[in-house]
């Protein structure tokens, strides 16, 4: 089993960070090859809710296995190249979020894959994705502020 752990600073609020990487029609903008998400079977902030994602022609079912909305978003997922849990944790820092990604994999190939992903900030890398959604997220902070008192 291997174990992953990406952070980056987003600048913008925990809610505004949790619905965007909830946001399961804006996903591909992010995540290097998905094409689409399909057969929802709920709201995808709900435990227990059921998707799968596309990756052309390969897809990966996913389970919502825990929820503490804007803190935290866990989900298992999984096909047989690259399957285990992800979560991502959201947390208050200055003006905007700490966000922390975390995967473990499950199994030999799954191991391997992973190690790929991992390695280095190319775009489609683990850490490449994590970098264009904070970069999608405070771009568009940046174009809707909040309201002030």
């Amino acid at each position: 089993m291997g174990r992953y752990t990406f952070r980056v600073h987003v600048d913008t609020p925990p809610e505004q960070v949790f619905a965007l990487w909830t946001n399961l029609d804006r996903m591909a903008e992010w995540v290097g090859g998905v094409t689409g998400v399909t057969d929802v079977t709920g709201p995808v902030d709900q435990v227990g809710t059921r998707y799968t994602t596309q990756f052309g022609k390969m897809s990966s079912p996913t389970e919502v296995i825990a929820v503490d909305r804007p803190r935290l978003f866990r989900t298992r997922f999984g096909n047989r190249i690259l399957r285990g849990e992800s979560q991502a944790i959201f947390e208050p820092d200055g003006n905007g979020t700490s966000m922390t990604q975390e995967f473990w994999t499950k199994g030999v190939i799954a191991a391997i894959a992973a190690r790929l992903f991992a390695t280095g900030s190319y775009k489609g890398s683990f850490r490449g994705e994590l970098q264009e959604f904070a970069r999608i997220a405070s771009a568009e902070a940046k174009q809707t502020p909040s309201a002030g008192p």
